[in-house]
């Protein structure tokens, strides 16, 4: 894991900052505290040293850290200063050096991550928005506030802090190791799809989109530009990532067509309706007038429908979610529908398929198969994309 350098500096959102401490820290991290002065009047040091585990620093001219600054710096693999205060901008499009977080700052080589926080008067002001353009053209990331509920009394706008859980999967894919996703469009399906029986009823399964937004969100930390293609699922999805939402199986047929002839991979986790009704009833069906046995159609298979707006070299994998025959019909899969990887797994296999948060699945090539153990669902996405950045090394070298 990573070594991080947290600047706090003294914005009333810095209370937030602790929790970020803590979720950097949980997540593996080492994680060391800088905190401004003003810093100082909104936190106390003994609540961070508390969370990290580690010594918070406080002081560019203490006796005997004279150096603090450089020895910080330069054991950072990323820093992060959050909150970011308008005189903390200020300070650093300056090139000011005049406390440790700024001394810190000019003497980093790794990763910058700024997130700003400040009321949304002050956040629109032109002086503000100069001094954030110069910090981009430095080179340093920055994490834009949120739209939300400030300060007491002043209202909703753009200024408040983004939640720790934002800025911490911003610091993952900040410190993530090179991959060959980095850069790449991915594309991910997750969830069911719904084929109505009647305005309130309709056809799916039990599919919640776990796996398939365990993918994109580990994909999205390895560098890629992600679009998750999402059906009506109970996943939670982190803010960070873009979805596009679906409800039938025609409108994802359609939302990864449209995706499709820009994707370098497409994940087709999702686990759409094989079914719809031929003649869904405009109105509620009464309980005491069932109608006659409901008449299905297939709904397209997404994989064959849309195999001609594939990009050249891009990499494709499917799902074989299955109760019998499990590895014959993955390999049926991989042939008829000209995929590159697919993941099977048996929907009857206890901890894994639709609903819990393990999994144990198969990757299968045309070079052979791997059987993976039982393993938590990102874990799996972690396998999984391991396999298609090695056919993209393979693809690039070729």
């Amino acid at each position: 894991m990573a070594r991080i350098l947290l600047g706090v500096t003294g914005g009333i959102a810095s209370y937030k900052s602790v929790w970020l401490a803590r979720l950097l820290t949980q997540a593996g991290h080492e994680v060391d505290v800088v905190m401004s002065r003003a810093a100082r009047e909104f936190v106390g040091a003994i609540t961070f040293e508390a969370v990290t585990g580690r010594p918070v620093h406080t002081q560019l001219l203490d006796a005997g850290h004279a150096l603090d600054h450089i020895k910080l710096a330069r054991a950072a693999d990323a820093l992060v200063v959050a909150p970011a205060t308008a005189e903390f901008l200020a300070k650093a499009a300056g090139g000011h050096a005049d406390d440790l977080l700024t001394a810190c700052l000019l003497a980093a080589t790794c990763p910058v991550l700024v997130v700003p926080a400040m009321n949304d008067r002050m956040w629109a002001h032109p002086q503000v928005a100069q001094n954030v353009a110069h910090l981009r053209a430095l080179g340093y990331a920055i994490l834009e506030p949120a739209v939300g509920p400030l300060a007491q009394g002043e209202g909703s706008g753009a200024g408040r802090l983004p939640e720790p859980e934002v800025i911490a999967a911003r610091v993952a894919r900040l410190v993530a190791p090179a991959s060959a996703l980095r850069g790449r469009h991915v594309v991910v399906t997750a969830g069911p799809t719904r084929e109505a029986v009647d305005p309130v009823r309709f056809v799916s399964n039990h599919s919640t989109g776990k796996m398939g937004v365990a993918i994109a969100e580990a994909a999205w930390r390895r560098g890629a530009e992600v679009t998750l293609i999402a059906g009506p699922m109970s996943a939670p999805v982190g803010a960070w990532l873009p979805v596009v939402p679906v409800e039938t199986t025609q409108e994802m047929a359609d939302a990864v067509r449209a995706a499709l002839p820009r994707a370098d991979v497409l994940v087709m986790a999702a686990a759409p309706a094989d079914f719809r009704p031929v003649e869904p009833a405009a109105q509620k069906i009464k309980k005491g007038a069932a109608p006659r046995p409901i008449e299905l159609t297939p709904t397209p298979d997404i994989l064959l429908t849309t195999r001609a707006d594939r990009r050249p070299g891009s990499v494709i994998v499917g799902f074989a979610l299955e109760t019998t025959d499990v590895l014959a019909s993955a390999r049926r899969k991989l042939e008829v529908k000209s995929l590159d990887l697919v993941v099977a797994n048996d929907a009857t296999e206890p901890g894994a398929g639709f609903g819990h948060d393990t999994n144990r699945v198969t990757l299968v090539t045309a070079e052979g198969e791997v059987a993976l153990p039982l393993l938590a669902k990102p874990a799996v996405a972690e396998a999984i994309l391991d396999e298609v950045e090695a056919r993209l090394a393979r693809q690039g070298a070729s």
